[in-house]
C-alpha cells in the first residue's frame, strides 16, 4: 500500500524543502516521477538490462545469482530491480522510496513487463521491515541523496539475511562529481548563451522552460547530499559491520564526455535532435566506457565518476 503522489508541491512545502533534504527529495521525486525515464534516458531492454548486469557484477562479481529475495531503497522508478530481474539477478523483487509518484511508477513498470513488485513509501534510516528478512539489499545512485549514512547501513544490515549482501551502484566520487558538475555547468552556459544569436534561435527552448530546468537543477543541489571517497566509503560500510566490503569505480572519460551531451539535450528543443544524435551520444558513451574499463587498473580509481560498493552480512 502506497502513499498518494504529491506532484504539486505548495509554496511552503517548497519553502521547507530549501532546508530539509528528506522533504525535498520527496518533492522533487514526485515532481520527475513521471517523466524520469525519458529525462535519464532508463528503459527495460536489452541497453539497460545489460548495463544493470554489467554494473552489479562488476562490483559483486556473479556468485548466488539468482538472489531469491531482493529489497531495493530508492527505487526511483525501478530502473535498477525492473532490469535485474529480466536479467536473471534477483527473483522476487521488493523496492522503497521517499517519493511515492516513485513507487507508483516502478510498480507501473513492473506490471507493464509482466509480473509484480511489492513498493513501499519508506525512509532508509528506518526501513520497515523484519530483521535478516532479504537475501539482497541494492540501490542505484541513493546513497548520495540519504542523510544518515551511517544508519542507513546498520539499517540495511539489520534486514540482510546471515550471510546476505548489499550492492549500491551508480554513487558520484568527489573529484568525478566535481568535473562532471564543471563540465555541465559550462555546457548549460554556452548552449543558451549561443541560442541568443538570431542565427540559432530555432535552437533555443522557450524561456519559461529554461527557468524550470534552472530551479530543477538548483533543487537537486538539495537532494545531493554526498559525494564519496572510496577509501571512506568503504570505512563507513565496515564501521556499521559489513565484512567483504569493496568499492570499485567505472567511468571516466564516459562522464567527461556524457555529462555534457546531457546537458545539452536539456537545454535545446528535443525536435532538433533526432536519432542521428541519439546514436552518436550512446556510441560515443559505449565506446570511451570500454577504455575507461582498460584504464581501472592504471587510473587511481578516485578520478572516475562512477562507485560501487558491496558488502556481506556476517
Amino acid at each position: 500500500m502506497t502513499a498518494l503522489p504529491n506532484p504539486h508541491a505548495t509554496a511552503e512545502e517548497v519553502e521547507a524543502a530549501w532546508t530539509d533534504p528528506k522533504l525535498a527529495n520527496i518533492l522533487y521525486h514526485d515532481w520527475e516521477a513521471g517523466t524520469y525515464d525519458e529525462k535519464w534516458s532508463i528503459s527495460f531492454d536489452e541497453r539497460c538490462i545489460d548495463y544493470a548486469r554489467e554494473r552489479f557484477a562488476h562490483v559483486a562479481g556473479t556468485d548466488g545469482w539468482p538472489y531469491a529475495t531482493s529489497l531495493e531503497l530508492g527505487c526511483g522508478t525501478g530502473f535498477f530491480t525492473l532490469n535485474l530481474k529480466l536479467a536473471g539477478v534477483i527473483e522476487q523483487g521488493h523496492v522503497t522510496d521517499l517519493s511515492p509518484g516513485m513507487v507508483e511508477v516502478a510498480q507501473r513498470n513492473a506490471r507493464s513487463l509482466g509480473f509484480e513488485v511489492e513498493g513501499r513509501v519508506a525512509d532508509a534510516e528506518r526501513l520497515p521491515y523484519d530483521d535478516a528478512t532479504f537475501d539482497i539489499v541494492i540501490g542505484h545512485a541513493v546513497l548520495h541523496h540519504i542523510p544518515d549514512l551511517h544508519l542507513a547501513f546498520s539499517e540495511i544490515l539489520r534486514v540482510l539475511k546471515p550471510g546476505g549482501r548489499f550492492v549500491f551502484a551508480g554513487e558520484p566520487t568527489r573529484h568525478g562529481d566535481y568535473v562532471a558538475r564543471k563540465l555541465s555547468r559550462f555546457t548549460w552556459w554556452a548552449a543558451t548563451n549561443l541560442t541568443r544569436l538570431p542565427q540559432l534561435a530555432a535552437w533555443r527552448r522557450p524561456q519559461a522552460e529554461l527557468d524550470k530546468s534552472s530551479r530543477a537543477a538548483a533543487l537537486e543541489a538539495v537532494v545531493d547530499i554526498h559525494t564519496f571517497v572510496p577509501d571512506e566509503l568503504e570505512t563507513m560500510a565496515r564501521g556499521a559491520g559489513a565484512t567483504d566490503v569493496q568499492v570499485a569505480t567505472s567511468e571516466l572519460l564516459a562522464s567527461w564526455f556524457g555529462w555534457p551531451v546531457r546537458t545539452f539535450e536539456c537545454a535545446v528543443p528535443k525536435d532538433k535532435l533526432g536519432l542521428r544524435w541519439a546514436n552518436f551520444a550512446l556510441k560515443g558513451w559505449q565506446r570511451l566506457s570500454a577504455i575507461d574499463a582498460r584504464l581501472e587498473r592504471a587510473v587511481p580509481r578516485g578520478l572516475f565518476y562512477n562507485a560501487e560498493i558491496t558488502g556481506l552480512k556476517h
